[in-house]
C-alpha cells in the first residue's frame, strides 16, 4: 500500500496529477479541495494517498489532508458509493461541511453535489451518522458543537443562510447560550 507521495509535481489537471519520485512518474486522482491548494507545475509535493487494486487497474487517490483521506475511506465503504463518487463530494464540500450537513441531517445540500441524488445522500445521512467528528479532526468538532446554536436560529425564523453566515461570528469555544447571544447580534447588525 502506497501511504505518502513525495516529488515533484509534474502535471496537473482538475482532479489528475502526475508526480514524479525520483524517476517514476504517479498518477494520482485528486479532489479539487487538494487540486485548488497545489503549488505550481515543477515544485515539490506531498501527498498523503489511498490505493485501491482492482482486477483491471491500479489507481492512487491522493489529499492534502488527513481529514480529507479519512473521509474518502469512510465514504467508499458505503455501499453505492465508488471512488469517483467520493471524490465528487470531497470536491462538492469541505469536511467540516460535511459533518455539519450529517450532523443536521440535510438531505438538500448533499443533493446539491453533483452526481448526488436523493437516495444517494439520504444513504450518506444514514451510514455516516455518528461517524463524523472527532476523528476527523477539530474543525469537524467545532462545527457539531455549533449544531445547537443554529438550531436555535432556525427556530426563531432565520433561513440556514443567515444561520451560517452569524455563526462565523460566534468565538470558538463559546458555550450554547453565548453562541446565540454572539449570533443574534450578528444577525441584528446585518
Amino acid at each position: 500500500m502506497i501511504g505518502r507521495l513525495s516529488g515533484m509535481l509534474v502535471d496537473k489537471n482538475p482532479l489528475h496529477l502526475v508526480v514524479d519520485c525520483n524517476g517514476v512518474g504517479y498518477e494520482v486522482s485528486v479532489p479539487m479541495s487538494t487540486f485548488y491548494n497545489l503549488p505550481s507545475t515543477g515544485e515539490k509535493i506531498t501527498l498523503l494517498t489511498h490505493m485501491v487494486v482492482r482486477e483491471d487497474a491500479q489507481l492512487l487517490y491522493g489529499f492534502g489532508t488527513a481529514q480529507e483521506r479519512e473521509l474518502f475511506r469512510q465514504l467508499i465503504k458505503i455501499t453505492g458509493v465508488g471512488a469517483r463518487t467520493a471524490l465528487s463530494i470531497l470536491s462538492g464540500m469541505s469536511v467540516a461541511d460535511l459533518a455539519q450537513a450529517i450532523s443536521l441531517q440535510e438531505v438538500g445540500r448533499l443533493t446539491r453535489i453533483p452526481g448526488i441524488g436523493k437516495k444517494t445522500a439520504e444513504r450518506l445521512l444514514l451510514e455516516l451518522k455518528g461517524k463524523l467528528g472527532a476523528d476527523l479532526g477539530q474543525g469537524a468538532v467545532a462545527q457539531n458543537d455549533n449544531t445547537d446554536v443554529l438550531n436555535a436560529l432556525l427556530a426563531l425564523g432565520y433561513s440556514e443562510k443567515e444561520g451560517l453566515l452569524a455563526l462565523k461570528q460566534v468565538p470558538a469555544g463559546s458555550s450554547v447560550s453565548d453562541g446565540i447571544r454572539h449570533a443574534l447580534k450578528a444577525l441584528s447588525k446585518g
